[in-house]
């Protein structure tokens, strides 16, 4: 009876234990099937949102695509960009764009905007940079994707050469043109001397220079190139203050996100660098390579 009872329950011991190894046997397999679905998974959309990001910038292939790149400027703005006598835009700016577009394998065009409202017409997709000696700004910085610095310049006061002004310190009382929604009226208003003068904004720095030559204002705040292009190329009879507010760097404009484009035109230009084309056309314009692309 007793060995009865032994036989019947080592069987019994028996059978449990296959259940349990069957079990975890079981359970073994499925966690390695959960294990290495879920480590595959995150591999999977790692690979698909990498993708993504890569696909989701089309700036450049939309411009390679359409076989036109479209530079905004004001078209007033010497020696940078501007319309010449024979209404056609040109300028270092439109030079040098004209060569990387050249070596991009697409066509320049040159499309005139409103300069105060410039950040709108980039963001709403009607040109395709802002290229027009266009001063490095913290709020431009913030709105735009900018490329490095290729020029360096300094903001400086111009009066007509027969001017008893000989210094900023005696513009005091005086009424000082500017360009609007320029870098220059930012400085100018933000100066030690905005509340002893006049501003008085204008559309281009063209016209604020031809109200000065009429005796409409006394001085018109602008940037070292423009003043020295017009006074050394257009002859005109201004002189340049010795002592100016701030010195700026020039960069291009692209909308926030189109980094594609930025790069591409970007390593174009250190390209010209290197071969010494953009150092030919500086010196054209200016006599030197004042360029400062690395």
């Amino acid at each position: 009876m007793k060995k009865s009872i032994s036989l019947r329950l080592f069987a019994s011991v028996a059978a449990l234990s296959m259940l349990i190894v069957s079990a975890g046997c079981g359970n073994d397999s499925s966690s390695q099937s959960e294990s290495s679905s879920e480590s595959s998974a995150p591999d999977s959309v790692s690979d698909d949102s990498s993708a993504a990001d890569t696909s989701d910038d089309q700036s450049l292939q939309k411009v390679l695509d359409s076989g036109k790149f479209v530079l905004g400027l004001d078209a007033t703005f010497k020696p940078m960009g501007y319309t010449d006598e024979n209404d056609e835009i040109v300028g270092f700016d439109i030079d040098v764009a004209e060569e990387v577009c050249a070596r991009m394998g697409v066509e320049l065009v040159k499309e005139g905007i409103n300069w105060d409202t410039k950040e709108q017409d980039l963001n709403a997709g009607r040109i395709d940079c802002i290229w027009n000696g266009m001063s490095v700004s913290p709020s431009r910085a913030e709105e735009m994707n900018l490329s490095e610095p290729y020029m360096s310049n300094a903001m400086v006061f111009v009066v007509p050469a027969n001017s008893d002004v000989t210094d900023m310190e005696q513009l005091s009382d005086k009424i000082i043109g500017v360009q609007n929604g320029s870098t220059a009226e930012e400085i100018l208003m933000a100066s030690d001397i905005a509340s002893t003068i006049t501003e008085q904004p204008m559309a281009t720095n063209i016209e604020a220079l031809q109200q000065m030559e009429l005796g409409i204002v006394d001085a018109v705040f602008l940037d070292s190139v423009v003043a020295n292009y017009e006074i050394t190329s257009s002859g005109k009879d201004y002189k340049i203050l010795p002592d100016g507010l701030e010195e700026e760097e020039y960069a291009i404009g692209f909308r926030k996100n189109d980094q594609a484009l930025r790069d591409e035109v970007q390593k174009i230009l250190s390209e010209m660098k290197a071969d010494g084309k953009l150092g030919e056309i500086s010196t054209e314009w200016f006599g030197s390579d004042i360029t400062t692309v690395k």
